[in-house]
């Protein structure tokens, strides 16, 4: 699904990239979570009005591909098409992903330019043939180093295991094309010393830190076992290695040797997300991939931590692989996207569970949140029949909310747009829910109606009680403006819908119009307005699905 944002001619975009994800299998949480991180950064940022490129694809090359493909009696190349087709263009659109494009490796535009790139480097030198003998994991596409690696048990006692998969390693030897990358280790050092927020969180970048420092060997560049790849331009009985051949997506989606204008106003990434157990190609291999040619580097490359489920990382290999339909079809696709980001603050570990996300989802979207938008429009509906009264009565209490507001807006939009702290950015939404639910218990509308109308007794209402009553809806109804652009980037089809039964105008799609920034200019929404009450916008849960 394509996003359109703030079009500024020759203005460089806010880009930001996914990993492209193996087609080795169907996507699970763990890819979505990812990708719904990215989507929602880069609607934030284009809600400020800027002009953003999202960029996220496939990786469709490689032994383990290859390997998969054979087993299902195909070729890599159908098999690829059939789960791209079938199974992950499916799924961004169903999560309300907008990216701006989706690559594919076997993409004559990605496979062209890649091939230019390495045989660039090869003519400046930085390419040469050797031999290499190691431990690789197949699952990884990568040697291991004997050091990382783990004793096997039981079934795979004797064996040496790749410490993310968990299974035994393979001892290859063949002769290869080598990427001198030992060269780089000072290089690297530097930029990460004159960059600290390079890569993040900093746990992740200690990590790199300490690896590189210890010096870096030349990287074996392709591979002669197996033909599934892009061929090497000079020698093509050689593939280029997969990770090569990957992680140049970031540059061939852009326009690399191809659309010279597009290009430089895009790259380099802006922020490279990617998950903790791929951050070594990102902070290590493409920086000095990139200072090699000669090319800018990415602003910040941002490791996410891992979904766990009974203390396991979420993945097909170890049969916790969950997928995300199951969740959407129990929770609605909002929820989804606002759970995750809400529950594990983004860079750490966190655990999923259907009991924490039923009590999340029951005490702050459908309490907090549904219920708040219910109650104005009812009472609202109930008083006034249905148009937003002008607020004449302010007070100490209604300048609370406002400067409430101002606080959750200029918090969120620095966690999210500029710390990718989501679930920092969605508290200091949802503690100015609290705010408001807690404004109208204090101020009791529902009281203060009583003697804003006659009653069936004959008792006279009061002009003040009535001005009382129109400022409170007013000032509730317009935090709900507010939060209904706050939230949009998080759960666009609920913050549309409240939009909608606020009478806002104009729509909450013109982003132009809707800016973040913007959230706190009070009074917005105008007098007059018609409010309706639609559609319940978190209902209640049924019982979850039984094991």
């Amino acid at each position: 699904m394509a996003a359109t944002g703030s079009e500024k001619q020759g203005a460089k975009a806010f880009y930001v990239s996914t990993p492209i994800y193996y087609v080795n299998d169907a996507p699970h949480l763990g890819h979505a979570y990812t990708t719904v991180a990215g989507d929602v950064l880069t609607r934030w940022h284009r809600q400020r009005g800027e002009k953003v490129w999202y960029l996220t694809g496939t990786d469709e090359h490689g032994q383990k591909i290859m390997r998969t493909a054979e087993a299902n009696g195909v070729t890599p190349q159908a098999w690829a098409d059939k789960l791209v087709t079938e199974a992950w263009e499916p799924l961004w659109e169903h999560l309300d992903i907008a990216n701006d494009d989706f690559i594919r490796t076997t993409q004559k535009r990605h496979t062209d330019r890649v091939q230019e790139f390495v045989q660039d480097l090869h003519d400046k030198g930085e390419i040469y043939k050797g031999g290499y003998e190691g431990p690789y994991c197949v699952g990884c596409e990568e040697y291991k180093l004997p050091g990382e690696l783990l004793d096997g048990e039981g079934e795979f006692a004797g064996q040496k295991l790749c410490p993310i998969h968990k299974k035994p390693v393979e001892i290859l030897s063949e002769e290869n094309y080598f990427f001198r990358l030992s060269e780089y280790t000072d290089k690297l050092l530097a930029h990460y010393e004159a960059n600290p927020d390079f890569i993040q969180p900093e746990s992740a970048r200690n990590e790199v830190v300490n690896f590189v420092r210890q010096g870096l060997q030349d990287l074996s560049i392709s591979r002669s076992t197996f033909d599934w790849g892009i061929p090497i331009p000079w020698d093509e009985k050689h593939v280029i290695y997969v990770w090569v051949d990957a992680l140049l997506n970031y540059a061939t989606a852009v326009g690399y040797n191809e659309n010279q204008q597009k290009f430089e106003e895009t790259f380099p990434a802006d922020v490279h997300l990617v998950g903790k157990d791929i951050l070594r190609f990102h902070a290590v291999i493409w920086p000095a991939m990139l200072m090699a040619q000669g090319l800018p580097l990415p602003g910040k490359v941002a490791a996410n931590g891992w979904l766990m489920v009974g203390g396991e990382k979420m993945s097909k290999s170890n049969l916790t692989g969950i997928k995300p339909q199951d969740l959407t079809t129990h929770f609605g696709v909002d929820a989804y996207r606002w759970y995750f980001l809400r529950a594990i603050a983004f860079g750490q570990d966190g655990s999923f569970s259907w009991e924490d996300f039923s009590a999340r989802y029951t005490s702050e979207l459908a309490n907090d949140y549904g219920n708040l938008a219910s109650r104005v429009a009812a009472m609202v509906g109930k008083y006034f029949d249905g148009e937003l009264p002008a607020s004449t009565a302010d007070g100490e209490a209604e300048a609370a909310v406002r400067a409430g507001l101002t606080k959750a807006v200029a918090e969120a939009d620095r966690r999210i747009g500029e710390e990718l702290d989501f679930q920092g950015g969605i508290l200091a939404v949802f503690d100015f829910v609290k705010q408001v639910n807690g404004y109208l218990t204090e101020q009791e509308p529902w009281k203060v109606a009583k003697t804003a109308f006659s009653d069936a007794a004959g008792a006279a209402g009061s002009e003040e009680g009535r001005a009382r009553l129109a400022t409170i809806l007013y000032t509730a109804a317009e935090s709900l403006r507010a939060m209904a652009v706050l939230l949009n980037p998080i759960m666009p089809d609920t913050s549309q819908k409240l939009w909608d039964s606020l009478g806002a105008e104009p729509s909450l799609g013109a982003l132009a119009d809707q800016r973040v920034q913007e959230a706190a200019d009070w009074g917005r929404l105008p007098a007059g307005a018609k409010i309706t009450k639609g559609a319940v916008l978190f209902p209640r849960l049924e019982e979850p699905p039984t094991a």
